[in-house]
């Protein structure tokens, strides 16, 4: 079994379990061989929609990298069903440019995050491992720019956009003011730092803002801030 070094004295963390979904034999190859260079297991490969979510099913990998556009059935359709199959897998979503409408989609269906396909080796493995443990996948400002452009209801890709949770009125006025930094891309330390909080506070509130709003991660309330009107492009 391999493993992640974690602080001193942790447990080793177990490095996580690779499905890669992409029609390019060649994108999935060099994927391949960058992950498991680096202690990654590559458990399948699927050159469609249909075959991803078929070796979700019977493998049960912790990360799916899936591309936005194969044939058959396209990554988004192949998102929603593997995350309805499997709600603990994480799916980070690959693309040639970053403002890809389906994107914005995909992260509002409860994706991890998204890559470039031209993401260099060490980034590509670090950013496996990270949404491995929880965490979302999000460049700040590509992220904000992406929302910006996509969140208003005309610009939505249609029938797939989600019913994220739109009531706010569980929140308190903290936890509003959280959300709100979070949906502008701040991390932890940047928002125990703007609010004058420690950040076991901060992770804290985050955790109860996820779990009343029934978020999976930081990418959809980044979303969830702009559909909501508490960040609003400019911002």
């Amino acid at each position: 079994m391999n493993a992640a070094a974690g602080p001193p004295g942790a447990a080793p963390v177990r490095a996580p379990r690779v499905l890669i979904a992409d029609d390019q034999r060649l994108i999935r190859t060099g994927f391949r061989l960058i992950l498991t260079s680096r202690g990654i297991e590559v458990v399948g490969e699927a050159s469609d929609g249909v075959e991803a979510v078929k070796l979700v099913r019977r493998l049960r990998p912790d990360v799916v990298l899936m591309d936005i556009r194969m044939p058959n059935m396209d990554g988004l359709e192949a998102a929603r069903q593997v995350l309805a199959l499997d709600p603990a897998c994480r799916v980070v979503m690959l693309t040639t440019f970053d403002l890809d409408r389906y994107v914005y989609a995909a992260l509002a269906l409860g994706a991890s995050g998204f890559l470039l396909k031209d993401v260099t080796a060490d980034h590509l493995a670090a950013s496996v491992r990270l949404v491995n443990t929880g965490d979302a996948l999000l460049a700040p400002s590509i992220t904000r720019r992406l929302v910006e452009r996509f969140a208003s209801p005309d610009r939505a890709p249609g029938p797939t956009r989600p019913a994220v949770h739109q009531a706010l009125d569980s929140l308190t006025p903290r936890e509003r003011e959280v959300l709100t930094l979070v949906g502008r891309g701040l991390s932890n330390s940047e928002l125990a730092t703007a609010l004058t909080l420690s950040e076991a506070t901060v992770k804290t509130h985050v955790a109860r803002i996820f779990a009343k709003l029934d978020l999976r991660d930081r990418a959809q309330a980044v979303v969830l801030a702009y559909e909501t009107g508490l960040v609003t492009p400019g911002a």
